[in-house]
């Protein structure tokens, strides 16, 4: 960002409440000259507003992108929601289902919640044969091994140990089977030895933390998802927007992502999870048409355009000038 000509300062806020963290905002703030802080997720916009205190020209605009979980209402941001946030400020939530957690968990009046999806890149989003041919034999896969990819940070909440138990299950019908992990995090050990006692270790591979994830997504057959708790996952999308059909846990907002273009299953349903990816296993007709209706879905609703268009209209409304 600074070989493009940004500022960027580091706040290094320290554990607890820091108020030099906020004090240090308010002296960027004032120096910067700055007319809107876009916050994203809750501290960030908990230090906006207290910085603010001690400079008062910023509105605020306040994203929230996902949710902690357990979920539940936090009577201290209740409060401070209610004594901070001012007439000039907007919230906007990733999806409708982070919209109600604000309205009800940090009691948030309701018409000043608005809805932006995230948005992503889609230009290079597809795949012909060529590219899937090729990224198989790159990753040793053969041409009729089914092939399903899962991509999301080793966490707890990203739930490996529900795919992992999913998998063997699938590996019972399907010998030829491979799941590939993309990602990396605290829970890699944890991972690593619930692969050794299910036996899947020739059934799973941990690629670790890859930058070319999404073109990865061409030699997938389907795209799994476990989450415990999820916003707007981007890597859903990602493999919407490449024709891959999606299998997922219906928790936060990802059936409001996938809608009626992949299959959905309560988190930790290993049962489902292994019958939807084994359905669409035997049925390549069905794959193309879900991949094909996801792919479309995307299009409509998750484009980075879009996204920045209706940011762009916010913050004009926000600054007091009319779009043309």
């Amino acid at each position: 960002m600074r070989s493009e000509g940004f500022a960027v300062y580091l706040l290094e806020r320290h554990s607890g409440l820091d108020w030099r963290c906020a004090l240090r905002l308010a002296r960027v703030l004032r120096q910067e000259q700055v007319d809107i802080i876009q916050a994203h997720q809750y501290t960030p916009f908990f230090y906006a507003l207290l910085a603010r205190l001690r400079y008062r020209r910023p509105a605020v605009l306040f994203t929230e992108h996902g949710r902690h979980y357990p979920d539940y209402p936090r009577r201290k941001r209740i409060l401070a929601n209610r004594l901070l946030l001012e007439r000039r400020d907007r919230v906007v939530s990733v999806g409708k289902a982070v919209r109600e957690a604000l309205i009800q968990n940090e009691g948030i009046a309701a018409d000043r919640v608005r809805v932006i999806y995230n948005g992503i890149e889609l230009s290079s989003s597809g795949h012909d044969q060529d590219s899937r041919e090729k990224t198989r034999q790159e990753l040793g896969l053969a041409a009729d091994t089914l092939a399903v990819i899962q991509v999301a940070r080793l966490d707890y909440l990203k739930d490996h140990a529900t795919a992992l138990a999913t998998w063997k299950k699938v590996v019972q019908h399907r010998a030829d089977a491979q799941l590939l992990l993309i990602g990396d995090g605290p829970e890699r050990a944890g991972i690593e030895q619930l692969i050794e006692q299910h036996g899947l270790a020739g059934h799973v591979r941990l690629l670790g933390l890859r930058h070319d994830a999404r073109r990865l997504l061409a030699a997938a057959d389907i795209f799994l998802l476990t989450s415990i708790s999820e916003g707007i996952p981007l890597t859903v999308i990602e493999a919407m927007a490449a024709a891959v059909p999606v299998v997922a846990t219906r928790v936060g907002g990802v059936e409001e992502v996938i809608g009626p273009t992949g299959f959905l299953a309560p988190s930790k349903d290993v049962n489902s999870l292994a019958r939807f990816i084994l359905l669409l296993a035997e049925d390549g007709p069905r794959r193309v048409s879900m991949g094909q209706s996801g792919k479309a879905r995307a299009q409509a609703m998750f484009s980075e355009s879009r996204m920045h268009a209706d940011y762009l209209d916010l913050y004009q409304e926000m600054l007091g000038v009319r779009s043309n």
